[in-house]
């Protein structure tokens, strides 16, 4: 079963560029492979808890096999969004970049996500920590927008990009290391420029689908 997971992490509604990015996507990609099954995970405009100590003290409890019903309870939604993670096979988010970086939502799904023991393993040598990841097999499409331009590779503001590199490394210490980053720049700047950009990646996504 070729299974897409896309989570959106804009706040906006019908307004959000990211969101009618990812649908062209998923539209196209339903086209080409009609067997597909898509699950859409909501971040923006859903409350994902960020971690509390009663979430961390459950998920290094140190025999996991026995934790107290109520750590169990603590963990139910991550375990949730894990699993939800290893069932699919394209992980598909769609953020906008705030200040610089990725929406507060998406972080807090992140935390939620990477759990030692479920996404990755903390190996000890000699006191030495070793990480190793838990996530094999998969790919992710990441589809962002930008307020302004220059924020990509080689652009005038690419070293303010604190997003693309955080979405990546987050990814890679799973083991999704096939990422692929799709742009839309310009909102904030020149509105022509804003729809050329916008039109430009959602051809380029609908490529993506079809060749995929």
């Amino acid at each position: 079963m070729n299974r897409v997971l896309v989570v959106n992490a804009s706040p906006r509604g019908d307004r959000s560029h990211t969101r009618r990015l990812a649908e062209a996507f998923i539209n196209a990609y339903t086209s080409a492979h009609p067997d597909v099954q898509v699950t859409r995970r909501e971040v923006g405009r859903a409350f994902i808890p960020h971690v509390n100590e009663a979430f961390v003290a459950a998920a290094f409890y140190p025999e996991p096999a026995s934790r107290p019903l109520s750590m169990q309870a603590d963990l139910a939604l991550s375990d949730e969004l894990v699993d939800e993670l290893f069932a699919h096979d394209l992980l598909v988010i769609a953020a906008p970049m705030y200040n610089f970086s990725i929406p507060s939502a998406l972080k807090a799904w992140i935390d939620q996500v990477i759990r030692v023991g479920r996404t990755f393993d903390l190996l000890l040598d000699n006191g030495v920590a070793h990480y190793q990841p838990l996530v094999h097999g998969k790919k992710a499409l990441i589809i962002t927008s930008r307020g302004g331009q220059g924020f990509g590779p080689g652009g005038e503001f690419a070293a303010m990009n604190h997003a693309e590199p955080l979405l990546r490394a987050t990814l890679g210490f799973m083991g999704i290391d096939d990422v692929q980053v799709v742009a839309a720049e310009g909102e904030e700047s020149d509105p022509q420029v804003f729809r050329a950009s916008f039109a430009a990646v959602e051809r380029e996504l609908v490529a993506l689908a079809q060749a995929r």
